[in-house]
């Protein structure tokens, strides 16, 4: 088993299979998710209205995907001809695109252990920018967490109460990143669309700057989870040249399940080695999250055997780059 790490990481809705009401084709839960039995329960401020998913109709493999070219430029205008996806090395008919820019539904995950103590202020600082810029139909929620996960304020589209739970928080304590994350991963299951026009992106933003030290589930368990939902994991480790240093043993493994978050689920990992670079890396997140596809297909595999099967999406548009999740688990029959 993988050491355990407290690093950042946020979510968005990167590669699921879906139901979907026809004639539309829309993004609705996922077909089969596999849930871990917690061994704790996260401190809620209070639950979000039960909200039933719509479903019907074939299902999709829903695909949020991010195109970049050589600069890092996100690229925008590109046309469903331009796309093309591979699963398990088998071309697939799109048969579903949007480029609209979707609401997001989004987890803020703050590590408040006793190490950030220093750093708090400036991470609060940053994080509050970030959901400054989240628009008026976009879900956040706060997400505190050190030897316990605490959720201070519940998906909201104010921005004053998400300001206020952020500015709440103080650091002290061990740190439990993978419970965090599993919290925020079953959090934002509950954010089922109930028509069209509650389709949203999904993602977690967690921000930690080491080792996890106290969670109880392991790594590879949330791991599984985060592959099975509909979220994207964008990691943000915070690396300090004047703390303990990044070749030890621990801050390698934490790098590495950082990076595995965020590769697997479609997203980014960044490792500022300053503090006044968070602003900017939570720029670069909220832009991405702005500029992606949603391109849908139908499996030319039929078997309903709960297998791992890899996507690959590529576009001819020459020097461009496409990102989404590394692939999905196919449904099974019940």
């Amino acid at each position: 088993m993988i050491a355990s790490s407290r690093l950042a990481l946020v979510t968005i809705a990167a590669c699921s299979v879906v139901a979907v009401p026809s004639p539309v084709p829309a993004i609705a839960a996922p077909m089969d998710q596999t849930a871990v039995a917690p061994a704790f329960t996260a401190v809620h401020a209070g639950q979000p209205p039960p909200q039933v998913p719509f479903r019907a109709g074939v299902d999709l493999v829903s695909l949020n995907v991010t195109v970049s070219d050589g600069t890092g430029k996100y690229i925008t205008d590109l046309t469903t001809e331009e796309f093309t996806v591979f699963e398990d090395g088998v071309k697939q008919d799109v048969t579903f695109f949007n480029r609209t820019n979707l609401p997001i539904a989004l987890a803020l995950l703050l590590d408040t252990s006793a190490s950030m103590d220093t750093k708090l202020p400036t991470a609060q600082e940053a994080a509050v920018g970030f959901a400054r810029r989240l628009r008026t139909q976009d879900l956040a929620e706060v997400i505190d967490f050190d030897s316990r996960v605490v959720v201070l304020q519940n998906f909201t589209n104010n921005a004053a109460e998400l300001e206020s739970a952020i500015k709440k928080t103080s650091a002290g304590g061990s740190t439990s990143l993978y419970n965090a994350v599993y919290i925020a991963l079953k959090d934002l299951k509950k954010v089922v669309a109930r028509n069209t026009e509650e389709i949203r992106r999904q993602a977690i933003v967690v921000l930690s700057d080491g080792e996890d030290t106290s969670s109880l589930l392991p790594f590879e368990e949330v791991l599984d989870l985060a592959k099975r939902s509909e979220t994207a994991i964008y990691a943000i480790g915070l690396r300090a040249p004047d703390g303990p240093g990044t070749t030890t043993k621990g801050f390698k493994e934490a790098e590495f399940v950082l990076r595995q978050f965020a590769q697997e689920t479609g997203a980014r990992s960044f490792f500022p080695s300053q503090l006044a670079e968070l602003s900017g890396v939570y720029g670069q997140i909220s832009d991405e999250l702005s500029s992606q596809y949603t391109v849908g297909y139908t499996s030319r595999n039929p078997k309903r055997d709960g297998s791992w099967r890899r996507v690959v999406v590529r576009v001819t548009r020459p020097s461009m780059t496409a990102r989404t999740k590394l692939g999905y688990f196919a449904p099974t029959t019940h």
